[in-house]
């Protein structure tokens, strides 16, 4: 079962466009092209929730699509171990791909399961290029036990380096850690000393250990 963050193709836009109300941008065309994202939510008839995204920002819209419409499904994982920012034809002009360019093999060498999401990984992944000047590099660290405190301020440190940078060099760095129960948000983590937002497919837990929430 695809896992959330990953992109899914889908088989057969036009049954799926025309199966559903959907917003004018996300037509038959755009769908054909463009992945869909699983998202968090309580499984529905054995469909899976996803979230569709345009070139804007404000283009987002949530649907369901069956199993069986799984054409291809890249893990944020994947994304990296590909490594296409290096070959990306705005490596050098967009801050997003000059941070993940030299945060990667920091990332690497540090042997932690990492992965790109977001506006990043979803360039990099479909060569549909939504990427701007002000984009922002989002990771997904994925971790069954709970994260070394070394491991966390290493990570922290990156987070306040894409801070602190001069505006225009870095972009600013997103790190979220999935746990088998569900992700949150490691700024906000650093930010409380340990009790954070679980995004859980349930709904959000507000809990102090996100890999035992009560």
């Amino acid at each position: 079962m695809p896992q959330p963050h990953d992109l899914i193709w889908l088989r057969d836009a036009v049954a799926f466009a025309a199966g559903q109300p959907l917003p004018a941008w996300a037509d038959a065309a755009w769908l054909a092209m463009a992945p869909v994202v699983v998202r968090r939510d309580m499984p529905r008839d054995g469909r899976i929730p996803v979230g569709l995204r345009g070139r804007l920002r404000a283009q987002r819209h949530a649907a369901w699509i069956d199993a069986d419409q799984c054409a291809r499904v890249v893990s944020p994982a994947a994304i990296a171990r590909a490594a296409r920012w290096r070959d990306h034809p705005r490596r050098h002009a967009l801050p997003a791909l000059r941070t993940l360019a030299r945060i990667a093999p920091l990332l690497d060498e540090r042997a932690l399961q990492w992965g790109v999401t977001g506006a990043v990984g979803f360039t990099l992944a479909s060569d549909i290029d939504v990427l701007h000047a002000g984009s922002d590099v989002d990771l997904l660290v994925t971790s069954a036990l709970p994260l070394a405190r070394a491991d966390e301020n290493w990570l922290g440190a990156l987070i306040d380096e894409s801070d602190e940078s001069d505006e225009g060099r870095e972009a600013r760095l997103d790190i979220q850690v999935a746990t088998p129960r569900g992700g949150f948000a490691l700024r906000e983590r650093l930010r409380t000393g340990g009790r954070v937002l679980l995004k859980t497919a349930s709904g959000p837990v507000l809990c102090a250990d996100p890999w035992q929430p009560a």
